[in-house]
């Protein structure tokens, strides 16, 4: 499956699955990010973490390891 972390520079896609567990989980979803939610990917750092995307009208950073638990589509 495809997470966030693959999605390239102005893709647009949707959750599909979060599968982090406890802390983390309930953490990213507090951000607006769950299942069916749009996520445009607008630029990631010069060294690649973190990723800035739009989620929900927002501008949002997102680790790489937090991204890589959220499975797109």
């Amino acid at each position: 499956m495809r997470t966030l972390k693959d999605v390239k520079i102005g893709e647009t896609v949707k959750v599909s699955k979060l599968t982090g567990e406890g802390a983390i989980k309930r953490r990213i979803m507090d951000m607006g990010v769950t299942k069916g939610t749009q996520i445009s990917v607008r630029k990631v750092a010069p060294l690649g973490d973190p990723i800035e995307v739009t989620v929900r009208g927002y501008e949002l950073s997102i680790r790489k390891a937090d991204a890589q638990l959220i499975e797109v589509e």
